[in-house]
């Protein structure tokens, strides 16, 4: 309630901060040590050196590569969807995370995506009826006003310049303008015209998108601060267009942008083989998803079995199954939805889910379990779309940042403001709101945060010192590729680039999935004979991630994506 009440004066507080916040952190730079950065795009990793080059902090560098892929990846993420961050601040030994997760509209109800006739409306994708209230510009504001040390002003320059000068469209972007969800690309004149020739083809690799309405925005936002989003003529607009949306046009008001505010949320945290795996908690399912998984195989030496062993990818399969079905019965936002945190990642509980794993054999069907503290709710698999960005950073203080950023599916909910898309986050809900008269956690309900598969995560090493910093994109196949990549490093001694590109099995449900033209797909044969229902999938992974490896940080991108780490 108090947090309700304080919202008002949320705007005011954040930027009177975000204008003296420099840093608070004055300990001398680590003997020999200089950062790195790790984003999706390499113009946004640049972005991110620039401002370490220029004294700032992982955090400073984090929140500049995330406003700089608005610009050079908007099909993924930007300052028109949401994020969760995770830090590591080194002089107190301390962690902490922001929650930047959009929000449904005050005017939102469970019935939300339904019509008269309690039918779903047809493609709820895409439209205004999808797009929740962005949050990524107050969560950058909190984060910075923390563990920020150059101006709020400067973390803007990178991608200001890219916006106004123009950047080129890569493969992987020319490949989402030719391909990627159309019917959003092409909601708005704007983006039709941006995107496409005369003629509506597709520009083709190498086109230079120029966007100043884009760039005018951030020149707003950095010289005012956040309110600029949130109030004011920006906001206005983002209300007119959700409001006039072309497709189901919904209520926002300039009240729900108003009284949005990030939140410092509490870090959610276990041991695995003695390291420490830190990340986000709900409304992520990141922190105790990725943990259930590993620390149900923890019985299994998979060190002895290795990454080509059938029956050590069989194991994390059935640990992704049981994991799964406990996310989908019980992760929402707890602020409207009783979560058992601590129960889901209790480890006697997770001994008990991890009973039920045989070597031999797979479970034909895996349900939720009851872990302490859980209530009654409906169990509903729930499927997201692939999108979303991570960048990761250390500084020469060693602070570390793990930052995932997103409009949820390709381009959002299609809705063009000032040159940037919103998301269409509000599908992350379940669009039922109940099954067989029983609530569903995760369904619309105003001013509430969808759940996410997000997992920026902070491993830390038997020493106590930060060890890994990673995160992924690519929906709920997130929170796999997170735990194979903490496999890959803790258990089968890989570097985290390594590890990153290892391939990657996803499991949710009765089946499993493996990665087309890897290792995995060999194993189809022996995976089938375990009994798992075996489907093969195209490789679209995209993970990032900082380590320490004898006393240096090194970086770590996803050889399948565009992505690239630079040193400082």
């Amino acid at each position: 309630m108090l947090n309700r009440l304080l919202r008002p004066l949320l705007p005011l507080l954040m930027l009177s901060a975000c204008a003296a916040s420099t840093v608070q952190d004055t300990a001398p730079p680590l003997a020999g040590q200089s950062g790195v950065v790790s984003a999706a795009d390499p113009r946004a990793a640049e972005a991110g050196r620039e401002i370490l080059r220029a004294g700032g902090t992982a955090a400073d560098a984090a929140i500049a590569m995330a406003i700089a892929l608005t610009v050079v990846e908007p099909q993924s993420s930007g300052i028109g969807g949401g994020g969760f961050l995770v830090h590591h601040d080194e002089r107190r030994d301390a962690i902490t995370s922001f929650d930047g997760r959009e929000e449904a509209p005050s005017a939102a109800s469970p019935s939300w995506f339904l019509d008269a006739n309690g039918k779903v409306i047809q493609d709820p994708s895409v439209g205004g009826r999808a797009a929740g209230v962005p949050g990524n510009i107050r969560m950058f504001a909190l984060a910075h006003a923390q563990h920020g040390r150059l101006p709020w002003a400067r973390l803007f320059q990178p991608a200001i310049r890219l916006a106004r000068g123009g950047f080129r469209l890569t493969e992987r972007g020319q490949d989402a303008v030719a391909t990627w969800r159309p019917e959003a690309l092409t909601l708005t004149p704007w983006a039709r015209a941006t995107f496409r020739d005369a003629n509506g083809q597709p520009r083709p690799v190498g086109a230079l998108i120029r966007n100043p309405e884009l760039a005018a925005l951030m020149e707003e936002v950095a010289r005012r601060g956040p309110d600029a989003f949130y109030t004011g003529p920006i906001a206005d607009r983002i209300v007119r267009a959700v409001n006039a949306a072309p497709r189901h046009p919904a209520p926002m008001t300039e009240g729900d942008l108003v009284t949005y505010n990030a939140q410092q949320r509490e870090v959610r945290c276990g041991t695995y083989r003695a390291h420490r795996i830190c990340g986000m908690g709900p409304p992520s399912s990141g922190a105790t998803t990725v943990f259930a998984i590993l620390k149900q195989l923890e019985r299994f030496d998979l060190s002895a079995l290795g990454p080509d062993s059938p029956e050590a990818w069989h194991l994390i399969g059935e640990s992704t199954r049981l994991a799964y079905a406990d996310r989908e019965a019980y992760l929402a936002d707890p602020d409207h939805v009783a979560v058992p945190t601590a129960g889901l990642m209790d480890p006697t509980y997770l001994a008990s889910r991890s009973a039920l794993i045989r070597r031999d054999r797979a479970a034909p069907q895996v349900t939720h379990g009851r872990p302490p503290g859980a209530r009654r709710t409906a169990a509903v698999r729930h499927e997201e779309p692939a999108g979303t960005s991570h960048m990761a950073a250390a500084d020469r203080w060693g602070n570390v940042a793990t930052l995932t950023s997103t409009i949820e599916a390709p381009w959002g909910s299609g809705v063009t403001v000032d040159g940037m898309f919103l998301n269409n986050e509000l599908t992350d809900f379940h669009v039922v709101p109940e099954e067989n008269g029983v609530p569903v956690a995760n369904r619309v309900e105003p001013g509430k945060r969808p759940r996410s598969s997000m997992s920026p995560t902070i491993v830390y090493g038997p020493d106590g010192e930060v060890r890994l910093a990673l995160g992924a994109a690519g929906g709920p196949t997130i929170i796999m590729q997170v735990a194979k990549s903490i496999i890959g490093v803790i258990d089968w001694g890989r570097s985290a680039q390594e590890a990153i590109a290892l391939p990657t099995l996803t499991a949710a449900g009765a089946g499993i999935a493996v990665e087309r033209g890897t290792a995995l797909e060999r194993m189809v044969p022996a995976l089938t004979a375990l009994g798992h229902r075996v489907s093969v999938r195209a490789p679209g992974f995209k993970a990032n991630a900082v380590e320490r490896v004898s006393g240096r940080w090194i970086g770590a991108a996803d050889p399948r994506s565009e992505g690239v780490a630079l040193s400082q």
